[in-house]
């Protein structure tokens, strides 16, 4: 841009940054869109890869030969030639045997967390959910007026013995956890799967304790090494709400989700998506069934699986080579996301303006904590840019990280770090993600 310094950017940018209070991801892609801004910030899906000629003329096809249907209003609960071809994905996870009338459309994923919290949460409740979790449920708890209490995990996913450890403090506390959300593959924003043993250790500890789990699950079908482990609801049918989005293996744009739900709940959110938004688009409902029915999405998830491996290899290997001594961070094998840890010392709040002043983004692991914690975390996406991209920004970040460490050892007394450039990834320290 003709005429603008750093000392620009500096200035424009860190004034919008420092103002992060509610939602960090919110405040953060005002700037994080810019072009001029290599954006590890958001979880968008390359939809470049998309054969956008041939979805036009769907889209197309779709308006003139049922355009009459598709754009009237339609019913609450959502079509029922969606709710079967929903019931066709599931049952490639290995949900098998669920009822289209057990399924209800909602407005993309985020729809289907609110509802279930409206029908479950009174101001006051507690919910357990990971440490750290989706910042999107997080807001959908807070605006219910609840408690997360927060779940620690590691490498494998969530550990067992502390969901055991925390539903029994919030009975000592003479209160009962209404229930458990989780993503338990390719978790947002950690990037961990919970392994099949412990997925069952969950289950077991859940039922014991009459403990209801929703299950989130936008990224199973993102997987870069083998099928994923089955899902918490092809293992259990009682108590596990299902819910699900089309906006990671299709498009975010038309907003199409559901929720797969016990029989006895259904009409109860049926009841209350329609007082909420009176019915999902019929014309993105349309579209999704088209596409399903006429389209080789499987062929085009494998496609995105390809791409997302690509890039996730681009973002290890960077910050395997880039990022300064005491850094860590997780390796997904599946999904959109690596959770990364600072060196000691550092706060990735702190640090968001001068990483944005460095033409560079990301969401500080605050936003991903209902208590705030956090600050030596990052979440880092790696599937919307492109390796080159993705590598570049990595050493955009390093470099801002490098001199807080050297700010660090001026003015805080600490020692100044090696100039050695990364560990590698087998001799990295282990993700703190407690």
């Amino acid at each position: 841009m003709t005429g603008t310094t750093q000392d620009d950017y500096t200035d424009r940018y860190a004034r919008r940054v420092r103002g992060m209070t509610t939602s960090e991801i919110r405040a953060l892609f005002a700037v994080a869109s810019r072009p001029e801004v290599v954006s590890l910030a958001g979880g968008s899906p390359y939809i470049a890869a998309l054969p956008l000629d041939a979805v036009g003329e769907m889209l197309n096809q779709l308006a003139a030969e049922q355009g009459a249907s598709s754009l009237q209003y339609g019913i609450g609960q959502g079509t029922v030639d969606l709710r079967e071809r929903i019931c066709e994905v599931m049952a490639l996870s290995g949900i098998h045997g669920a009822s289209p009338d057990d399924v209800v459309v909602t407005v993309g994923g985020q729809q289907a967390i609110d509802l279930l919290a409206r029908l479950f949460l009174d101001p006051g409740d507690v919910v357990l959910a990971e440490g750290p979790s989706y910042v999107g449920a997080l807001g959908v708890f807070q605006a219910a007026q609840a408690q997360v209490q927060h779940v620690p995990m590691d490498d494998e996913g969530l550990i067992p013995a502390a969901l055991e450890e925390a539903i029994a403090a919030v009975a000592r506390s003479g209160r009962r956890a209404k229930f458990l959300y989780t993503i338990p593959t390719f978790q947002n924003p950690a990037g961990v799967t919970l392994t099949d043993e412990r997925r069952e250790q969950v289950l077991d500890i859940c039922e014991r304790a009459g403990l209801l789990v929703v299950e989130d699950d936008p990224y199973g079908m993102l997987s870069f090494e083998g099928e994923a482990p089955r899902p918490l609801r092809a293992r259990r049918r009682e108590g596990v709400f299902y819910v699900s989005t089309f906006s990671k293996t299709f498009a975010p744009g038309l907003r199409v989700g559901w929720i797969l739900a016990p029989h006895a709940v259904r009409e109860k959110l049926v009841m209350m998506s329609e007082a909420n938004v009176l019915c999902p688009s019929a014309f993105a409902q349309g579209a999704v069934t088209q596409y399903l029915a006429t389209m080789p999405w499987q062929e085009q998830i494998k496609v995105y699986r390809e791409i997302y491996r690509e890039r996730r290899d681009a973002m290890l290997g960077a910050l395997r080579d880039l990022m300064p001594p005491g850094s860590s961070w997780t390796h997904p094998t599946g999904g959109l996301f690596v959770w990364a840890t600072l060196p000691e010392g550092l706060d990735s709040k702190a640090m968001m303006p001068r990483a944005i002043a460095a033409r560079v983004a990301y969401v500080p692991g605050t936003g991903f904590y209902a208590d705030g914690t956090g600050r030596s975390n990052m979440r880092l996406n790696f599937s919307f840019s492109s390796p080159d991209r993705i590598r570049e920004g990595i050493r955009r970040l390093s470099g801002v990280m490098e001199q807080e460490l050297a700010m660090r050892a001026v003015f805080g007394g600490a020692s100044a770090p090696s100039r050695r450039r990364g560990t590698a990834a087998a001799d990295a320290p282990g993700p703190d993600l407690a």
